[in-house]
């Protein structure tokens, strides 16, 4: 499951979901926690369009659903003059792990719901509360979707085995 690159570093997923989850972490205001909702639903959407072409046959389907959920959060409007780097996604070349990069995904996804859990409480404009709301309900259906594709993966190997 490789996907060439035109310039560029190449990354697997695996390094971009350990570097989002970092910045997470690190993030401390509302705008920071959305800038890194943001990422992770481009990541998401990353994730989700490379599995949808390059994936197991038996996962195809689902990965396009992750795609397209995770493409709907429109948060990146709000966030997209605020990051120096780049989207994260924009870097992702290759999946080698597909079990672990889903693993790490939902994980991620998880973590970006419970920041902004505790960031919505402190937006300071009705538009900034909804905006969280929105980036919480698109997180946790991009999280539902990749546990869905991982669990298909599951039942695909004990048949296999």
């Amino acid at each position: 499951m490789h996907m060439e690159k035109e310039g560029g570093m190449q990354m697997d997923a695996v390094r971009i979901i350990a570097a989002s989850r970092r910045s997470l972490a690190q993030a401390n205001t509302v705008h920071d926690v959305l800038v890194e909702a943001w990422q992770a639903q481009a990541l998401a959407e990353a994730i989700g369009s490379h599995l949808a072409i390059f994936g197991p046959y038996e996962v195809r389907s689902r990965a396009r659903g992750l795609g397209d959920a995770s493409g709907r959060f429109s948060g990146g409007l709000l966030c997209s003059t605020a990051t120096t780097d780049g989207l994260r996604a924009a870097q992702l070349t290759e999946i080698r792990d597909v079990k672990a990069v889903l693993v790490g995904l939902c994980q991620l996804l998880r973590e970006v719901c419970e920041a902004l859990v505790g960031v919505v409480i402190s937006a300071e404009e009705e538009g900034m509360y909804w905006t969280c709301v929105e980036a919480m309900d698109t997180a946790d259906e991009s999280r539902d979707h990749a546990a869905g594709i991982l669990e298909k993966l599951e039942v695909r190997d004990r048949h296999l085995a």
